[in-house]
């Protein structure tokens, strides 16, 4: 009997968190499972012993999978079986991914696999905050170099309280709710979204959690202790010529210092002049005849570094960037709205090299987005989709489909929006944002271009949101700093942080925060948050220049949807056998009816492109839907014609008998005189049969009697 080894975290509410190593998956090398309540997570990791050649980067791939046995379910679709990654397991596996990464040596670059498994989950714990620290404890449980551990919890506040890794029933009612993962020192990513807080609100929330984590990285520590896997593996992944290192940043710094001066806010020269003085350099130190034998993974290698180094020292030293903008300075902005006549809803925001083409669809309850992940079955209103096209930098390359970035970034911008959407409304709505010039902030140039659509479409949203991002240049040598605003794609790659924040005059909505660098202290993330804010209002004066407000009307060819409540118990009369009713009213009337039940009624969605063929609709159902009333005079149509009178439809699917007796004062012989099958006549509702609710019909006490 194999007896594992097990640490427990107490949550403080009667709630515990057990990780248990030495008892699964033992091949790997690192095994735990952390489990919370009947919410199990297995972790894996494996890294290869040898670095494939070549590789100058860290190899890690994250993933988290949930198993449909876990909650007792079969997957879908024919094979029965688990497929592709849903966009959920995407975005835990980017959670973990963006919180482990920075933390391994910057020299290791053997592949590297983490597996997250979800093996067994109850409806009330959720597993996404417990994947950050079932990897770390992997990897503090095996001899993987690691500058860990870290941990990730979940804090919403809920009723004015913040509460650590609360229930899936407790989240519902937050008003904020983030995911921070942090190491023992430093806070490493924050990511959430929240009803329109402040920024001090934030940070407290930052602060709380971070309080958590440590007590989880000290009980990794005491694992790894425990197992004796405090030692890790040596390795040497970077062939180094100490020599050529020098050489370059001697003989290429100045150079690339003076390009970067410049102040060039055209990306592509910029570049193009850097990739100049690589190749003059290169060209002085070889000859043709040497092609071969040029070490150019080394030579990139090195020059990169000069190149982060020479931009960060122009930065911290002389306050220009590369653009040539003020550290708190926003890129020139101009937007447009209402530029494609086709959509319910467009835009046009450009905000320096990054620009986004944003439409917005209206739908019906037919057009929901239906989920079926293993802990939520249900369906999606608003939908948001992001595209970043290759051309958008310039690369000459294939699309090959949405990769995991544009699923991250797309749903950054779904929870900037989703705060200021309108709680009643009979639409589906979906954003889709098409990248089309990309140079930083493009997931905040989203926000800004859906609320502008959105509001260009008529959808009354509470208010305008815009989105910032923000960066971190730091140097250890002075402890100087520099906070800059509404960032370039270089100075997220050459920078210490990268801070999306998004919000509306009164607050932030969403934020992700990915910090690449240790020790960054709460007064610099206040002081980030508080010119983030500064530069949100900026970029919100400028998109209400375009437009302030959603419009009062929607375009004309925009979808008009009227909803109407019936007796539940008269849905299959509008519904009719086969749906033969239903489909009637559609191929008459033009409308498309979405039907839908509610606890102690049936709700019934007309939509159409015009008002003439809703109201069609609307009288089509109300007539199924209405009671006969006692005295009540209808226009009917004869159904039929029998020896003793006439079958009459006074409304769809209800039809009263006109005795013979009852069509003239005058004695009719044969119904057939007087009547024809399609005529439509006028009749009155004499008397319902209180126990077969036959209906009774007469025309003759219509007609003006004889008195002769």
């Amino acid at each position: 009997m194999i007896k594992p080894i097990e640490k427990q975290i107490d949550l403080g509410d009667g709630r515990s968190i057990v990780i248990e190593t030495g008892k699964m998956a033992r091949q790997a090398d690192g095994s735990v499972v952390v489990r919370m309540g009947d919410t199990y997570l297995l972790a894996t990791v494996v890294s290869a012993q040898e670095v494939k050649p070549g590789t100058d980067f860290m190899p890690l791939s994250v993933e988290y999978k949930e198993k449909y046995a876990s909650a007792g379910r079969f997957p879908g679709g024919f094979q029965k079986r688990e497929a592709r990654p849903s966009d959920y397991e995407i975005l835990v596996s980017r959670l973990v991914d963006r919180a482990l990464r920075p933390l391994f040596p910057e020299d290791y670059h053997a592949d590297t696999f983490v597996t997250i498994n979800l093996i067994s989950a109850d409806s009330e714990s959720s597993p996404d905050s417990l994947a950050g620290l079932a990897a770390s404890a992997a990897l503090a449980v095996s001899d993987i170099p690691f500058n860990g551990p870290i941990s990730e919890v979940r804090v919403a506040r809920i009723e004015g309280e913040l509460i650590i890794n609360p229930t899936v029933s407790q989240i519902k009612e937050a008003d904020m709710d983030i995911i921070v993962a942090a190491s023992y020192d430093n806070i490493m990513m924050v990511e959430g979204e929240m009803q329109e807080v402040s920024e001090s609100e934030l940070l407290e929330a930052m602060k709380v959690a971070h309080e958590a984590i440590k007590v989880q990285c000290k009980v990794q520590i005491e694992l790894a202790e425990a197992v004796g896997k405090t030692v890790k593996r040596e390795y040497c992944h970077e062939d180094n010529d100490e020599e050529l290192r020098e050489k370059i940043w001697k003989e290429t710094y100045d150079e690339v210092y003076s390009v970067a001066k410049k102040a060039n806010p055209n990306k592509q020269e910029r570049l193009q002049e850097l990739k100049d003085v690589l190749k003059s350099w290169i060209e002085k130190n070889y000859s043709e005849t040497e092609e071969d034998e040029i070490p150019s993974e080394l030579i990139n290698r090195y020059f990169h570094d000069v190149e982060k180094e020479a931009v960060r020292k122009m930065m911290i030293k002389e306050d220009i960037r590369l653009d040539g903008r003020k550290m708190d300075e926003i890129r020139p902005i101009w937007c447009e709205v209402d530029n494609l006549p086709g959509p319910h809803g467009s835009s046009l925001f450009t905000r320096g090299e990054t620009q986004s083409l944003t439409t917005v669809t209206l739908g019906t309850k037919m057009d929901e987005k239906i989920i079926d992940d293993v802990l939520n079955k249900s369906t999606d209103r608003f939908l948001l989709h992001y595209n970043f096209p290759p051309f958008s930098t310039g690369e000459a390359r294939p699309n090959r489909g949405v990769g995991r970035r544009e699923i991250g970034h797309g749903n950054l911008a779904l929870r900037a929006l989703k705060p200021i959407m309108p709680e009643e409304s009979p639409y589906v709505i979906r954003v889709v944002s098409d990248i089309l010039e990309s140079n930083g902030s493009s997931s905040m140039a989203t926000v800004c271009a859906g609320t502008l659509a959105l509001m260009d479409a008529g959808i009354k949203i509470k208010s305008p949101v815009s989105g910032i991002a923000m960066g971190l240049v730091t140097d250890s040598e002075s402890d100087k700093y520099v906070v800059l605003s509404d960032i370039l794609g270089d100075e997220d790659h050459l920078g210490d942080m990268d801070f999306k924040v998004t919000g509306t005059e009164k607050g932030i909505t969403a934020t992700q925060m990915d910090i690449k660098v240790d020790g960054l202290s709460y007064e610099v993330l206040e002081k980030a948050l508080n010119q983030a804010k500064e530069g949100r209002m900026h970029i919100l004066n400028k998109m209400n220049e375009v437009l302030d407000a959603p419009r009062e009307e929607m375009k004309p060819h925009s979808p008009r949807i009227e909803t109407i409540r019936i007796p539940k118990e008269m849905i299959g009369s509008v519904i009719g056998p086969g749906g033969k009713i239903i489909q009637e009213i559609q191929a008459n009337t033009g409308a498309v009816l979405v039907i839908n039940e509610e606890d102690d009624q049936g709700v019934i969605d007309v939509s159409a492109n015009n008002k003439e063929s809703i109201d069609k609709a609307l009288n089509k159902i109300n007539a199924i839907v209405a009671v006969p009333e006692m005295g009540k005079i209808y226009t009917g149509k004869v159904k039929s014609i029998v020896p003793f009178g006439a079958f009459i439809e006074i409304l769809p699917g209800k039809d009263g008998l006109l005795h013979i007796s009852e069509i003239d004062w005058k004695r009719v012989e044969k119904t057939e005189d007087v009547l024809k099958e399609g005529e439509e006549i006028e009749v009155k509702l004499i008397d319902i049969d209180p126990k077969s609710g036959k209906l009774k019909l007469s025309r003759k006490v219509l007609l003006p009697r004889d008195k002769k």
